[in-house]
Parts: structure tokens; sequence; C-alpha cells
């Protein structure tokens, strides 16, 4: 290799690195909502879904009950936007806690299963990230249904892998984490502590009211605190 060769390698990877480490570009200076859970117990805004999740010593304890046939959702109404930032901060307590997910979801669609349009989800080893809308949750033509009994075509399973993408990613438990999720037009993008971990592209993602945000524990011992859900400038 020669020398012109090797120090354009070198500063194309140092270039990568740099935009590694970067979060994404678009601006959500509005403030929908926001709670740093230093109140007594969940604040009215609050919706829970099959939870057992309480708040205590300044964090939300997210709780699934061992009886439950769903994981603990915890939510926020808001009116419907299309581009949206949700940040919290969260911590692994022990390897009893799997996972949890971040979902924007429009109650009053009816062409997904519970209104499900997007969504993150966060494991202790990477990220998953998948549109629901036109993927796994689409209700038309009977897509979901048939997922659910394992009826589906190759086609669709091909469709379906599409619909979805993982980054690798290592949390370590125990330790605070800052979480960024973002909307914007068709893609979903997610930071971890400041840096830009994965975006993914569909079309469904563009969904124009997007009027619920959840965080979703699988199964417990996931702490939040400083949660937050901003928009875009108004015009």
């Amino acid at each position: 290799m020669t020398l012109p060769t090797f120090l354009f390698l070198m500063k194309l990877l140092f270039t990568l690195l740099a935009l590694a480490a970067t979060t994404y570009a678009t601006d959500y200076p509005r403030v929908i909502f926001a709670d740093d859970f230093s109140a007594e117990g969940f604040g009215k805004a609050w919706g829970h879904y099959k939870s057992s999740s309480i708040v205590k010593d300044g964090m939300l304890v997210g709780i699934t009950a061992p009886t439950s046939d769903h994981s603990a959702v915890d939510h926020i109404r808001l009116k419907g936007e299309r581009d949206l930032e949700v940040s919290v901060k969260f911590r692994f307590v022990s390897d009893k806690a799997k996972s949890f997910n971040v979902w924007f979801d429009d109650k009053d669609y009816k062409g997904s299963h519970a209104g499900h349009i997007c969504q993150a989800t966060i494991t202790p080893t990477g990220v998953n990230v998948a549109e629901a809308k036109t993927g796994g949750f689409n209700l038309e033509g009977g897509l979901y249904d048939r997922k659910k009994a394992n009826q589906l075509t190759a086609e669709e399973k091909k469709m379906l892998e599409g619909k979805a993408q993982r980054f690798p990613a290592k949390i370590s438990l125990q330790d605070w984490h800052t979480l960024v999720v973002q909307t914007a037009g068709d893609e979903i993008m997610v930071t971890i502590d400041g840096k830009a971990v994965g975006s993914f592209k569909s079309p469904g993602i563009t969904h124009e009211t997007k009027s619920l945000v959840s965080l979703t524990t699988n199964p417990v011992d996931v702490h939040y605190d400083d949660f937050s859900i901003k928009g875009v400038a108004k015009p």
C-alpha cells in the first residue's frame, strides 16, 4: 500500500468515526410533555395498560406483573403529530430486564393492531427499530392475524424482514444511559449517550398523527427518569 493511499484510508476512517459519534441533526425545540418523576406517584397525564409500574425514589420503575399476559405499558397521549422526539434516561437494573420499547401509536388509526406505527426496542446488546403500520401489525388483508398464526407466505416473510433493522450496542447494567428516539418523515433515528446508534426508513413512519407515546417494560427491572416528548418548530 502506498503512503498516499494509506493516508486517504486513515482520513476516511476518522471521518466515519466522527460521524458515528454525532447525534442526528433534526431539531425538536418544542416541549410537548416532560416528567422527571420528582412528584409522588404518576401525574394525571399518564395512562397505563396492564402495568404494575410505580413511581418511586424519583424515577419510574417499570414492572410487568408475573401473572400478566402483556408487558407493562405506560403512556402519554398528545395531539397527533408526524415528527416527534422522545428522550428518556434509563438503566437495566439486572439481567431480569430483557428489554424495553418506545412506541409511537395512533389509537384512532384502525389499519394496524393497537394503532401501532413504529417503535424502537432497547436491549443490553442492541437496538431494534421497526415500522409496524405496514409491517407486522398491519391488519389489512389479514397480515397480522396470519403472522400470529404462523401462516405467512415466503413473500410476506421477506417483506416483513425489510420492515425492521437491528443495530448492535453494548449497554452496561446498572448504569444510567440517555436514549433519544426521533421520527422525521419516513425515518426513525436512535441515539444513546449522545452517539448515533442507527436509523431506519420505511413508508409507514410518515404517519401524520402519532398521538400516543409509550414505554413498554419487558418484563421488569428497568428504571426510567427525565422523560420528555418534543416536537419540531411550528411554521
